[in-house]
């Protein structure tokens, strides 16, 4: 007993772990969004926003979901929508690695905690490398935000005839709103003016694959691009991009033939298949669309739900269970079903532990996603079961597409997808290291017993 408490004085006073700097960082960020938001002028009305209304946006927006209870064009005033901005932008870096960066420039150099929290909120593994990747996360994340914002305000200058001002203000927005996943756009039906527009949608599409990437995958193909000696890929490299170009090329030809004579059927053939693409990568993490979701097929819903389930890279700015996660997972039905005793990939062991983590990963946003779907239809009976689930798994994945009844939900109900919103963009794994941050070995061991399984 004695011991015990020693051990908890010890932890106490050494502070908050990493893990839980981040939730708690998030959470206070949110908090300051939503209280900038709260300001008069944050409106464009003469009414002060409501204070579940102003929570909601900020945390849609520190969490890079792009779910909305209001229209964003007319509800918020340009100080609002700078607001939103600053906290997409914010989110998508992240605030620990922000700080970070401000203590190593202050202080000139890294301590160790400081490059444990940036480890912590960027998926890093190796200390050495943090300064590296806090450095390459941001110069490539506002490098490519500059070049898709360049090329967007020439595009609606050019074309849609706006000002200099105007038109730099939608490129900038819609710029950090697509690299960062956010899905937040300044029309009222999003992108769905622009769906034959190639100019403006392939480089929102661009941006929003290059950040759901993830920043580790990004910052080893540079590395790769830059270095003489090529050394074998990393299996995080191999999952993200051969994950990613499955689920695209498996979104966008469903999509396609399930909404051909249906959404597509007004459009040309190239612009149906642009649709489609964009759909397959939008649904996947960002939540930008450009045809009316709620005049989809349920099957196409379906389609949507899997997509967003899925998700992004990790250590990026992509929300759900994450491609690498489902990866591991589908290589270990493949090992099982060969009878491999190993999990090998590409010449290369995945030890026991990465497997346990993507289980628990998997079960807990499962658990969570399904758990909140069966009260919320409990709860809300005016709506379809469908419209539930979509809402719920685009809420936890972050992606922040929605079928049109996000406005309608009751203020419970939008607290509960706040709640969503906030533990899928720190992820269940950081709930759980947050609440308790410890890892229990036993020096001794138990007897075996195989259950059976099937």
């Amino acid at each position: 007993m004695i011991a015990h408490s020693g051990e908890r004085r010890q932890r106490s006073r050494q502070g908050f772990s990493p893990a839980q700097l981040v939730s708690v960082s998030f959470l206070l960020l949110i908090l300051a969004g939503t209280a900038l938001l709260l300001l008069p002028f944050s409106r464009s009305g003469p009414e002060s926003p409501e204070f579940t209304t102003a929570l909601f946006t900020a945390t849609s927006a520190t969490c890079l979901t792009g779910l909305t209870v209001v229209d964003t064009a007319t509800y918020w005033s340009h100080f609002g929508q700078v607001v939103i901005m600053l906290l997409i932008q914010v989110g998508g870096l992240g605030i620990m690695t922000l700080a970070t960066v401000v203590s190593f420039v202050l202080a000139g150099q890294m301590g160790v905690k400081g490059r444990l929290r940036a480890a912590a909120e960027q998926r890093g593994r190796d200390l050495g490398e943090i300064r590296t990747i806090i450095f390459g996360t941001i110069g490539f994340s506002l490098a490519t935000e500059l070049v898709i914002a360049i090329v967007l305000t020439f595009r609606f200058a050019a074309e849609y005839g706006y000002g200099f001002l105007p038109a730099v203000w939608e490129g900038v927005f819609h710029s950090i709103s697509a690299f960062n996943n956010a899905g937040f756009g300044l029309r009222s039906n999003n992108l769905v003016p622009y769906v034959n527009d190639a100019g403006i949608i392939l480089p929102i599409a661009f941006g929003i694959i290059v950040g759901g990437l993830g920043f580790p995958v990004l910052l080893e193909l540079r590395a790769r691009w830059r270095s003489k000696v090529k050394h074998p890929p990393s299996l995080t490299l191999i999952f993200t991009l051969v994950g990613t170009s499955i689920l695209l090329a498996v979104g966008t030809i469903g999509f396609a033939l399930m909404e051909w004579t249906n959404t597509l059927r007004d459009l040309s053939p190239w612009s149906a298949v642009q649709a489609a693409f964009f759909h397959s990568v939008s649904s996947r993490t960002a939540g930008f669309n450009s045809v009316d979701l709620s005049d989809l097929r349920p099957s196409s819903l379906m389609l949507t739900d899997f997509l967003m389930f899925i998700g992004g890279g990790s250590g990026g700015t992509a929300g759900g269970v994450k491609v690498t996660t489902a990866a591991v997972l589908v290589a270990v039905l493949i090992a099982e079903v060969r009878g491999d005793e190993q999990l090998l990939v590409a010449g290369r062991r995945i030890p026991g532990r990465i497997v346990r983590q993507a289980m628990a990963v998997f079960m807990m946003a499962f658990l969570i996603v399904g758990g909140s779907i069966m009260a919320l239809q409990l709860l809300l009976p005016q709506f379809h079961s469908h419209q539930i689930a979509f809402e719920t798994i685009s809420a936890f994945a972050t992606v922040g597409l929605t079928t049109g009844i996000t406005p309608e939900l009751p203020d419970f109900a939008r607290i509960w997808l706040v709640v969503l919103m906030y533990l899928g963009r720190i992820g269940p794994i950081t709930v759980v290291a947050a609440l308790a941050a410890r890892t229990n070995r036993r020096l001794y061991s138990f007897p075996v017993e195989r259950p059976f399984i099937g």
